[in-house]
C-alpha cells in the first residue's frame, strides 16, 4: 500500500510525495481512511509510528474538500501536552498543507501572548494548542470554540500524567457536542478509558503493538550503587559512540548538573528540563537534532513528545518509574528499522522494575560491567552533583513579619505594652516620653448617636487590647 491509495487532496499528496513518504506506516496505514469518513477513532501507538500523519492527513483533506471557512474561529483543535511537541504538530500541519491557504498556529505557555493573538485575531483554520493557555485565552475571549469541527488528543496518558484531565475535561465542555474526535495514546489506563467514553461516540479503535520497539533495541543492565552513577557513566560514554546519546534522570536538577558535568568532560552536551526558558529548551532541541550537540541529558516530563530521529542511545541513568516511561523512553531510538541501544543503571532498589520489565519482554536482560572500574568505591562526603539547589530565601519586607512594626502604624503590636513574662501577671507601666516625642494632645470628649457620652474606657486614655490567645474552640 502506498499513499496514493488513500485518495488525498492533490495539494496533500503532492506535499507528501515532496517529504519523500512512499510507504504509510501501521498506525497510518489503519486510521487515515476511516478518519476520512468523519469516524471517532482511539489510536494506541507509541511516540514516532507517525501517527501525527495519521491525523493531520485526512484533517487538512477534510477542510480541503468542505465547506469554506468564513469566521476567524478555528475548525480543528489538537490539543498535546508539551510546548515542544506542539510546536512538532504544527510543523508537520504546515508541512502537509503547503499551498493549501490554511492558516496554522500553535498555543502554548512560557512564551509571549502578542503574536498568539495577532494570529487568533486574523482567523486560524487549525490550532495546536496546550490546555493551560488555551484555557486562558478561552477565558478572556480571545478564542471561541464554538465552530470546532475536529478535536484531536494526542498524548493523552502523558496529559494524564502531568496533571491535565481537569483541563481536557473544560476542554470538552468547551467544543461542540457534535463534532470528530480523534485520540491518541500510548498506553490505555483506566482514567483515559474513562476519558475515552466521555468524548467519544461509537469510535474504534486501533492499536499498534507497543512492544514492537524492542526488535530492534538491544537492552542492557548496569548494577551499580547510587554514588557511582556519574563515575560509570563517564566510563560508559568513553567506550560508546555518542554520536546521539539521550540521557533520561528522574528530576531536573539532576539534568543540569549532569550536563554540566558532561561538557567539563569535553562532550558537547546539553539539558532538557523544566527551568529552561521557552528560547532555551527549543535551542536544545534543535541542537541535539542537528549534531551540535551530541548528548542530550533530559526529565521525563521536559523529552514527553519530542521525536527526534536517528537517536542511537537511550540511558537511563535513574531507573523510570513505571513500565510505561521505560517503553516510552527506549523507544525513541530504534525507530525506522533502525537499531538502537537501551542502556539502564541499576541500583539494588530498582530490580523489582527490573523484574516487571523483563516480564513484558518476556526475556531477561543481559548484565553488562566495566572492566577496571571500580565498582567498591566508597561514596564521596557531601558530593554535591545530586544535592538539591538550595531555595532562596525571600527577604521580608520592612514592616512586615512577626514582633515587627506594621505597614500601616508605627507602633509595636498589641498597642505598645510590654508582653507579660511568663509566670507573671502584667503590671502597668509608666510610659515615659522621650525627648523628640510631643505630649499627646487630650482629645475632645465623644458622644454617640444620642448625644450622651459613651461609657468609658478601660485603661488610660484608650481601650486596652487583649493579647491574641487563638481562636476559641467550637
Amino acid at each position: 500500500m502506498n499513499f496514493d491509495d488513500f485518495k488525498l487532496h492533490p495539494t496533500i499528496a503532492a506535499n507528501v510525495r515532496a517529504s519523500g513518504y512512499e510507504t504509510p506506516t501501521p498506525i497510518q496505514t489503519q486510521t487515515i481512511t476511516q478518519a476520512m469518513e468523519g469516524r471517532d477513532l482511539i489510536g494506541l501507538a507509541q511516540t514516532g509510528t507517525g501517527k501525527t500523519a495519521a491525523f493531520a492527513l485526512p484533517i487538512i483533506h477534510r477542510l480541503l474538500t468542505g465547506k469554506p471557512h468564513r469566521t476567524i474561529w478555528p475548525r480543528v483543535l489538537v490539543v498535546a501536552p508539551t510546548r515542544e511537541l506542539a510546536e512538532q504538530i504544527k510543523d508537520s500541519f504546515v508541512k502537509y498543507s503547503k499551498g493549501s491557504g490554511l492558516q496554522i498556529a500553535a498555543i502554548y505557555g512560557g512564551v509571549a501572548l502578542k503574536p498568539q493573538l495577532k494570529a487568533l485575531r486574523a482567523g486560524l483554520d487549525i490550532v495546536v494548542a496546550c490546555p493551560g493557555r488555551l484555557l486562558d485565552h478561552v477565558r478572556e475571549r480571545n478564542i471561541d470554540l464554538s465552530e470546532i469541527e475536529v478535536l484531536v488528543l494526542d498524548e493523552a496518558d502523558q496529559m494524564f500524567d502531568m496533571g491535565f484531565l481537569p483541563d481536557i475535561r473544560r476542554i470538552i465542555k468547551a467544543v461542540p457536542a457534535k463534532r470528530q474526535t480523534l485520540l491518541f495514546s500510548a498506553t490505555m489506563p483506566a482514567d483515559i478509558h474513562a476519558l475515552a467514553n466521555e468524548a467519544l461516540t461509537d469510535p474504534r479503535t486501533v492499536q499498534i503493538d507497543r512492544v514492537k520497539p524492542t526488535e530492534t533495541v538491544s537492552h542492557g543492565i548496569y548494577p551499580v550503587e547510587s554514588h557511582l552513577k556519574l563515575p560509570l557513566l563517564l566510563e560508559v560514554l568513553k567506550h560508546t559512540d555518542t554520536e546521539s546519546v539521550l540521557i533520561f534522570v528522574a528530576a531536573k536538577h539532576r539534568a543540569k548538573r549532569i550536563g554540566e558535568k558532561l561538557i567539563d568532560a569535553g562532550y558537547k552536551a546539553t539539558s532538557l528540563q523544566g527551568n529552561l526558558s521557552q528560547g532555551r529548551r527549543q535551542e536544545a532541541i534543535t541542537g541535539f537534532r542537528n549534531g551540535t550537540y551530541q548528548i542530550m541529558v533530559a526529565t521525563d516530563v521536559a523529552a514527553r513528545g519530542i521525536d527526534i530521529a536517528g537517536i542511537s542511545h537511550v540511558i537511563n541513568f535513574d531507573m523510570p518509574t513505571t513500565l510505561d516511561f521505560y517503553t516510552h523512553r527506549i523507544g525513541r531510538t530504534g525507530r525506522a528499522e533502525r537499531t538502537g541501544d537501551a542502556f539502564t543503571f541499576v541500583t539494588p532498589e530498582d530490580y523489582a522494575m527490573v523484574l516487571s520489565i523483563e516480564k513484558a519482554l518476556n526475556a531477561k536482560i543481559q548484565r553488562f560491567y566495566m572492566d577496571g572500574f571500580d565498582y567498591k568505591a566508597p561514596p564521596v562526603a557531601k558530593d554535591p552533583t545530586f544535592a538539591r539547589a538550595p531555595r532562596e530565601r525571600q527577604q521580608r519586607k520592612p514592616g512586615t513579619g512577626a514582633g515587627k512594626p506594621s505597614a500601616k502604624s508605627s507602633e509595636p503590636r498589641g498597642g505598645g505594652r510590654p508582653r507579660p513574662e511568663s509566670g507573671r501577671p502584667s503590671q502597668p507601666q509608666a510610659s515615659t516620653p522621650r525627648p523628640d516625642q510631643r505630649p499627646a494632645r487630650p482629645e475632645a470628649p465623644r458622644t454617640n448617636d444620642n448625644g450622651a457620652a459613651p461609657a468609658p474606657a478601660t485603661g488610660a486614655g484608650r481601650p486596652r487590647r487583649r493579647p491574641f490567645r487563638g481562636f476559641a474552640k467550637r
